[in-house]
């Protein structure tokens, strides 16, 4: 369905200090990364695309969050949310819920929700059953 997300970034070196641990704990390599633009994008497994990119906006005015806009990404597992959800903490996110079952979206639905250091909301999201 999608080609690509690409999310504006103020501060790259920033924004790749958050971007990179929270990509290494959801298995999305990166596919590259230009400090001299800059910009950065991963890769969804099996690739070539969508891709997911980070850097500063193509008209070089301030990067702004959208109010109502969210990025979410799949994980395989609820821990791997768990983990994402710590290593987005870990590296200037803010916790905008924590991970949990939300019921009311399905059944299965266990996600996290966090913001980036540019306050760009982002969710982390399992859609599978709990495993025995």
């Amino acid at each position: 369905m999608f080609s690509h997300v690409f999310i504006g970034v103020a501060d790259f070196d920033r924004a790749i200090g958050f971007y990179a641990p929270l990509m290494a704990v959801l298995n999305l390599p990166q596919r590259f990364r230009d400090d001299s633009r800059p910009w950065a994008g991963w890769q969804s497994v099996p690739g070539p695309r969508p891709l997911f990119l980070i850097g500063r906006p193509f008209d070089e005015l301030a990067p702004a969050a959208g109010n109502g806009h969210m990025t979410a990404f799949m994980a395989d597992t609820r821990a791997m949310v768990d983990a994402a959800h710590a290593a987005a903490l870990a590296h200037g996110g803010t916790c905008e819920g924590p991970p949990g079952l939300r019921p009311d979206y399905h059944e299965h639905y266990y996600g996290a929700y966090f913001r980036d250091p540019d306050g760009n909301k982002l969710c982390v999201v399992c859609h599978a059953a709990e495993l025995a």
